[in-house]
C-alpha cells in the first residue's frame, strides 16, 4: 500500500475521490470494509461466511452507488448487511446434524475468554444481532432499529430479553445461587 499524490494505491486499483468531492465505491470499500466486516463477524460468528456477508452486501450497494453516494453510504449499506444476515437465516434448515458420537458437553474448567461470546451465540439470531449492534457496534437504539427494519420498542423488548437470557445461562453462573431463577 502507498499513497502518491492522494491516490491510495492497494495493489489492486487505484482508490481516491471523484469528482466534486463524492466519495468512489472503491474509495468507500478501501476505507470501510474492515469496519463492515467486524460487523458481520459478530453477527455471523464465522470469518468465511462473514466476508461473503460483506462482499454480497457491497454487490448489492454497488448497483444503486450512484443514489447513495452523495449522502453518508454507510448505513445504507450496514442495513444491506443486516437485511441479507436475517434472510440467510430465515432460509437456512435449523434441524438437527446426525453424528457418530455425542459431543461432548462443555465442562466449566476455567474461563477461557469465550464463555459470553458463547452465550451470545446461543441467542436467538434476532436477539443476537440486536446485541451485536447495540452493545459491540454501540449503536442507539434508533439506529439498531433502522438496520433492523423494526421500531425501537421491538429492540429494547429484543435487548431486554437477550440480556435476561444472557444472565441466566449456566456458562456465565459464577457460583449456583447465580442460576436461580428471581
Amino acid at each position: 500500500m502507498s499513497i502518491d499524490d492522494g491516490v491510495l494505491t492497494t495493489g489492486v486499483t487505484a482508490v481516491h475521490d471523484g469528482p466534486d468531492g463524492v466519495a468512489t465505491f472503491d474509495g468507500f470499500v478501501a476505507a470501510r470494509s474492515r469496519a463492515l466486516l467486524r460487523t458481520a463477524y459478530l453477527l455471523t460468528r464465522d470469518h468465511a461466511l462473514a466476508e461473503d456477508l460483506v462482499q454480497t452486501a457491497l454487490a448489492k450497494a454497488w448497483f444503486h452507488w450512484s443514489r447513495i453516494q452523495e449522502d453518508n453510504p454507510e448505513p445504507y449499506v450496514r442495513r444491506i448487511l443486516v437485511t441479507t444476515y436475517s434472510s440467510w437465516w430465515r432460509r437456512r434448515w435449523n434441524g438437527e446434524i446426525p453424528t457418530e458420537e455425542l459431543p461432548e458437553s462443555p465442562v466449566a474448567d476455567g474461563a477461557d475468554g469465550l464463555d459470553l461470546w458463547d452465550a451470545i451465540g446461543r441467542l436467538p439470531r434476532r436477539q443476537r444481532a440486536v446485541v451485536v449492534l447495540r452493545f459491540y457496534e454501540d449503536l442507539t437504539e434508533a439506529e439498531t432499529a433502522r438496520l433492523m427494519g423494526s421500531t425501537v420498542g421491538t429492540v429494547k423488548s429484543q435487548t431486554a430479553k437477550a440480556l435476561a437470557k444472557l444472565r441466566l445461562d449456566p456458562s456465565l453462573a459464577t457460583s449456583p445461587a447465580d442460576l436461580e431463577t428471581p
